[in-house]
């Protein structure tokens, strides 16, 4: 079993520099798990403490039901792939996955079985002979791949592996990377900045910020309901609109209004969800931030139309035509928001637009602590 169990890690650098606090995570056998977050929030840290390259300051952690604080890494059955490859240019691609195993006195025969399998499995047999040189981004990358699985570790631990590659290379591999976890049955931990690698691969997100986590579930729930503003902000491109509004009180009906008097703009607040959230009686007369994603804010007349709240008329300030939709980025009296609109239209700047937001699919954040309380 390559079950992870991360109790209470901290990592403190001398001068007393806190890079991760109070870690807990329970990672399950065979789990694709993802750390994602902005730089410098303690993702790759965390990850180097798993693989032994980084001591851990306080904390436990196990592999199996085995404590591994003090295990070397190399006793630890984990195998690590680098954002740099780290592959030997004087080496072939054969050698270059042997050399693990040649260190582990593995025997002859055993080595080739499991280099050339390995090579199978990620389409390089071709490649074998050839030196790194000879090599483009993306066969580099599968030969790092490669001389971690020869090793048959139970976890594996990449770190960035894609951020050196174009962008059509990185959504070849993203895939690629999913069919490889599911083919070899064996725990992923895997560190990126990228929301979108995050979201297509993972079974579950680890969310971070500035040493701490800030949210862990499926990626459909972060999206759906993000724990706080840095994880509705940081999930979801583009990002979740964020507009500071007062909360009201009409008979039983909860209203979010902003603007000014002339141009006041009230939100219903659904009636089924104030159920479910049964908080919102201390915050009204408050202001709160309201949140919403850019393809709930709409524009489509119809829609518009029957619309009972939430109707807006903006000012477009710039309209980004991505063939399958548009961006279309908006002002509202000194509010800038972005909505995610059908790319069939002729909107240019400066010209008004009646836009309409989607009741069902706001979302309120404590203004001081930002953490959610409605969506």
């Amino acid at each position: 079993m390559a079950n992870l169990s991360l109790r209470h890690i901290y990592k403190v650098y001398p001068g007393g520099v806190t890079a991760v606090t109070d870690f807990c995570l329970e990672i399950q056998d065979k789990e694709f798990v993802i750390l994602v977050g902005p730089s410098g929030c303690g993702k790759s840290t965390t990850l180097r403490m798993i693989a032994g390259l980084e001591e851990i300051t306080d904390g436990e952690l196990y592999i199996g039901d085995k404590l591994v604080n003090d295990v070397a890494p190399k006793d630890r059955d984990i195998a690590m792939v680098f954002q740099n490859y780290a592959l030997y240019p004087h080496m072939t691609v054969f050698e270059n996955m042997a050399f693990g195993l040649k260190l582990k006195k593995v025997a002859k025969d055993e080595i080739k079985r499991r280099v050339e399998e390995g090579a199978r499995i990620l389409d390089i047999m071709h490649l074998l002979d050839r030196k790194p040189k000879a090599l483009s981004g993306g066969q580099k990358q599968r030969v790092a791949l490669g001389r971690a699985i020869v090793r048959e570790p139970k976890v594996f631990l990449l770190d960035e592996p894609l951020s050196n590659l174009d962008a059509k290379l990185r959504a070849q591999m993203r895939t690629e990377l999913t069919k490889l976890h599911n083919k070899l049955g064996a725990t992923f931990i895997y560190v990126t900045h990228d929301q979108i690698e995050a979201m297509t691969m993972a079974d579950r997100i680890v969310v971070m910020k500035d040493g701490f986590i800030q949210q862990v579930d499926t990626p459909q729930n972060l999206y759906d309901k993000p724990a706080n503003m840095f994880v509705g902000g940081f999930i979801g491109s583009p990002q979740m609109n964020f507009i500071n509004a007062v909360l009201n009180k009409d008979g039983d009906t909860y209203k979010v209004t902003f603007g000014s008097e002339e141009k006041k703009v009230s939100v219903n607040v659904t009636e089924d969800k104030v159920k479910a959230a049964g908080n919102l009686d201390e915050y009204v007369g408050k202001e709160v931030i309201l949140g919403i994603r850019p393809e709930n804010i709409k524009e489509d007349p119809d829609y518009v139309k029957s619309a009972s709240s939430g109707i807006i008329e903006a000012t477009v300030e710039v309209n980004e035509m991505m063939g399958a939709e548009s961006y279309l980025y908006c002002s509202f009296e000194g509010i800038n928001f972005t909505a995610r609109i059908p790319p069939k239209n002729d909107l240019r700047p400066d010209d008004k637009v009646t836009l309409a937001l989607e009741e069902k699919k706001i979302h309120l954040f404590d203004k001081d602590t930002e953490k959610r309380i409605f969506n």
